[in-house]
């Protein structure tokens, strides 16, 4: 058996000659808990807040994005693309143009994304799962409709009556600009709303998506597009699939996964989840200040006990790690009670959702979201327990030179 763990424990334990001790240690042990309760509970809340985002931004970016490394669009044809579309990796191949255009509805105007989509497109995507009024539907016999997102239907006051067509206006790619009659540079055409998506509020307020025919013929392009989407089958390594596609089209194309798409927002987020991390971790190092008092006054406590371990033949050494292993069995104890309560409080939220979102009803989710994952769990319990050793470590080092290398000489009355 470790002597000094087994020291430490009956120490820990036993009742002191003075209740102060006692307090000072369960208060200790408390703030140690509560620090590291603290920790798990908020970063489970913010991963469940990041799962949530990226559900939202995994409904309408896909997998794997090709896009022309010079130019705004290219045309899919050859080789290399027949290759891409029949990878294995591979579960849906969709075709998109996009381009800036002006809308008007009734006397209402607004500067979107037309996005012309595929008939593909509702696989690679989930956007037919965020439909919030009418249906995904882009043709109806060979007739075109427009699915838009809730801000361009709120700034233009849309609505699914299929009496006002949505007008879209854009620059004539074939024709120059003439200044004598401006309205001949610009291409009019029609298309009527049938239904309306919510993902997040960038694209509700920003795509309108309407059939890639439609799309091509308002812009000029006869088999060019915007960009390549594909999703990926779920059995097949993604990292090896998009370098498969970055090895066959070479390096005139982009092929981004669905973390490079929303680059600048991933590394926003980890930057957020590690302050929050950093700040809950520094409180928990004033927490852990209480461990320095009761450690000072457990050693001058246990005196007459150091006596007679200096008289059997125990040196400073021995006792340090003594005193070493009390300051972190408290560490350990309170990080525990931590674990297993913000654990605990977290699950019930998942479980419940007791802890609403103020403004119910205007949100995704109506409660606080809770993922809890176990290496936040795994960081957590090292960090306290590694705060804890520091925190035993420094009083018993300084106390040691002050007052345990003169103990052997004192007098015990």
């Amino acid at each position: 058996m470790n002597l000094p763990f087994y020291i430490a424990r009956r120490y820990l334990l036993a009742k002191k000659s003075q209740n102060a001790i006692n307090i000072i240690s369960t208060i200790s042990v408390l703030g140690v808990a509560v620090g590291t309760m603290a920790l798990v509970v908020v970063l489970s809340v913010f991963n469940g807040f990041d799962k949530v985002v990226k559900s939202l931004f995994n409904a309408f970016d896909p997998d794997i994005k090709i896009t022309a490394t010079v130019g705004k669009t290219f045309s899919p044809s050859g080789e290399a693309f027949d290759r891409i579309r029949n990878h294995s990796g591979v579960a849906a191949y969709s075709e998109v143009l996009e381009e800036n255009a002006l809308l008007m509805y009734g006397d209402q105007q607004h500067i979107a994304t037309i996005k012309g989509a595929d008939s593909v497109f509702v696989e690679v995507t989930g956007i037919d799962s965020m439909m919030v009024d009418g249906s995904m539907t882009l043709k109806d016999q060979n007739r075109p409709y427009a699915v838009v997102g809730q801000g361009v239907a709120y700034y233009l006051r849309i609505g699914l009556s299929f009496v006002d067509p949505l007008f879209v206006y854009t620059i004539r790619r074939s024709s120059k600009v003439n200044l004598a009659n401006p309205d001949e540079s610009v291409k009019r055409r029609y298309i009527y709303p049938s239904g309306i998506f919510a993902i997040e509020q960038d694209f509700d307020s920003r795509y309108v998506i309407v059939p890639i025919e439609f799309a091509r013929e308002l812009l000029e392009y006869s088999d060019e597009v915007s960009a390549i989407e594909v999703k990926l089958n779920p059995g097949k390594n993604p990292e090896q699939t998009q370098a498969d596609f970055k090895n066959i089209l070479g390096p005139d194309y982009r092929v981004k996964n669905r973390e490079e798409q929303n680059e600048l927002f991933y590394r926003i987020m980890r930057s957020e989840k590690y302050a929050i991390f950093l700040i809950l971790t520094f409180i928990l190092v004033i927490a852990s200040f209480n461990i320095v008092g009761s450690l000072s006054m457990l050693i001058i406590d246990k005196k007459r006990d150091i006596k007679s371990l200096r008289d059997m033949g125990a040196g400073n050494k021995l006792i340090e790690r003594i005193f070493i292993a009390e300051g972190w069995m408290i560490s350990l104890i309170g990080s525990l009670i931590g674990l297993v309560a913000g654990t605990g409080i977290s699950w019930v939220q998942d479980r419940f959702g007791l802890l609403k979102l103020q403004g119910s009803g205007t949100f995704v989710i109506d409660a606080y979201p809770v993922d809890i994952q176990i290496p936040d769990l795994i960081l957590v319990w090292l960090t306290v327990l590694f705060i804890g050793f520091l925190a035993a470590l420094y009083p018993v080092k300084q106390i040691s030179k002050k007052y345990l290398r003169h103990i052997e000489n004192s007098v015990i009355v």
